[in-house]
C-alpha cells in the first residue's frame, strides 16, 4: 500500500463534534501532519475556547475555521460540507432517553449524509463508533477484534448510546450501498486524557454509595486522547481502506484492579468493593430477570448483555490499525495514564 494520501494538505476537510474532547485533539492532529485547511462543526452553544487557541496557534501555517450549526438542520449540512474532501464524523449525541440518542447520533448522520451525497465529490467519510457496538455473547473467542460481532439487538442492552451508535454505523454503511460513500469506521476504545475525570465502567460502576469493582483481572480497552485523533486522521487520509473498520487501543493495556489502584493512589481514594467475575455474572442475570419480571419497575441496568460487552474477561488488538494505516501510539500508556492523573487530582482538589 502506498503512502501517498488520497488528499493535499490544502484540500478542505471537516469534522464534526470539534469542539468535544476527542474532537479537539482531531483537529490538533490533523494540523499536526500538515493540513491546512480545516473546518471545524461545533453546536451553536458549544465551548470553542480551545479551538480558537488552536487557530491562534497555527495561523500563520493553517486555515482553521470555526462554523457553528445543527446537524438537524439540513442548510446547515450542506454548508458545512461545502468544498469539503475529507469528513470526520465525530458528533455525537448522549442521552439517558432511546428517542434523544437516536435523534443525534444516527438522525444527524443521516443528514450530514445526505448532505454530502447532494453536493457530490467527497472523498472519505470516516465515521467515529464505539467499542460499545461489539457483542461477546456467543463468541468462545477472548480476542475481540474487528472480525467481532456487533449487537443485532442493540435496544435490548439498555444502552441509549449502545443503540444509537449501532444504527449511526448501520446508516453509514445503507449510504455507501445505495450511493458509493466510501467511508472507514473507527472503532475507539476507552478514550481516555485530560479533559475527561469519568471512570470507565468497565472498571466498575459507582452506586449504592460506594464503587463496584467489577473489571477485576480484565484489560481495560484504552486509548489515549492524542493517539487516538492520529489513528482517525489516518484513517481519513490513507488510500486502499475504504469499507474497512479499525479498532484503536493503546499498548500496555492495564489491568483493571490495577488501572483502579493507580486512579485511587494518585487522584483521591474511595471505597470500593470488588465483585467476583462470577458473582458480577450472577447479579446481572437476577437483575435482568426482576427487571423483566416487573415489567421494567427496576430498569435494566445490570444485564447479561451488558455482561458480556463490559465485564467478560476479553483480549485486545491493535494490529490492523497497525499494518493497514501505520498508526502507532504517540504517546506511552505510562506518560499518557500520568497526565490523566494529574489532570483529575488537580480537578479533584480544585
Amino acid at each position: 500500500m502506498t503512502d501517498s494520501p488520497i488528499i493535499t494538505d490544502n484540500e478542505l476537510v471537516l469534522v464534526t463534534g470539534a469542539a468535544g474532547f476527542l474532537g479537539r485533539s482531531v483537529v490538533e492532529s490533523l494540523l499536526l501532519a500538515g493540513h491546512r485547511n480545516v473546518r471545524c462543526l461545533v453546536r451553536p452553544s458549544g465551548d470553542t475556547r480551545a479551538l480558537n487557541d488552536l487557530a491562534r496557534k497555527y495561523g500563520a501555517a493553517a486555515r482553521v475555521q470555526i462554523l457553528p450549526g445543527n446537524l438537524l438542520s439540513d442548510a446547515d449540512c450542506e454548508r458545512a460540507v461545502d468544498g469539503v474532501e475529507v469528513i470526520y464524523h465525530l458528533a455525537v449525541g448522549r442521552s439517558d432517553m432511546y428517542a434523544d440518542a437516536f435523534l443525534n447520533s444516527a438522525l444527524t448522520t443521516r443528514n450530514l449524509l445526505r448532505a454530502a451525497v447532494k453536493r457530490g465529490g467527497l472523498k472519505r467519510f470516516v465515521n467515529v463508533s464505539s467499542f460499545s457496538v461489539y457483542t461477546n455473547r456467543d463468541k468462545a473467542s477472548r480476542l475481540l477484534d474487528e472480525s467481532s460481532p456487533v449487537e443485532t439487538e442493540p435496544a435490548k442492552r439498555g444502552d441509549p448510546y449502545t443503540f444509537a451508535k449501532t444504527k449511526q454505523d448501520e446508516i453509514v454503511a445503507e449510504y455507501s450501498r445505495l450511493y458509493g460513500v466510501p467511508y472507514v469506521i473507527v472503532r475507539p476504545g476507552v478514550v481516555y486524557g485530560p479533559g475527561s475525570m469519568s471512570m470507565t465502567n468497565r472498571v466498575g460502576i459507582d452506586t449504592f454509595g460506594f464503587f463496584l469493582h467489577l473489571g477485576g483481572f480484565n484489560r481495560i480497552p484504552l486509548t489515549y486522547v492524542d493517539n487516538c485523533a492520529d489513528a482517525i486522521v489516518l484513517a481519513g487520509v490513507r488510500p486502499g481502506v475504504e469499507g474497512e473498520v479499525f479498532n484503536v487501543v493503546d499498548d500496555d493495556l492495564p489491568r483493571s484492579w490495577r488501572l483502579l489502584r493507580l486512579y485511587k493512589k494518585n487522584v483521591r481514594r474511595f471505597p470500593s468493593i470488588y465483585v467476583p467475575h462470577l458473582a458480577s455474572y450472577v447479579l446481572c442475570r437476577m437483575w435482568e430477570w426482576y427487571s423483566r419480571h416487573s415489567e421494567g419497575q427496576l430498569p435494566p441496568a445490570f444485564n447479561t448483555r451488558c455482561w458480556h460487552a463490559f465485564w467478560k474477561r476479553t483480549q485486545y488488538s491493535n494490529a490492523k490499525v497497525k499494518v493497514r494505516l501505520g498508526w502507532t501510539p504517540r504517546i506511552p500508556s505510562r506518560e499518557g495514564l500520568s497526565r490523566y492523573f494529574d489532570y483529575c487530582r488537580e480537578r479533584a482538589n480544585g
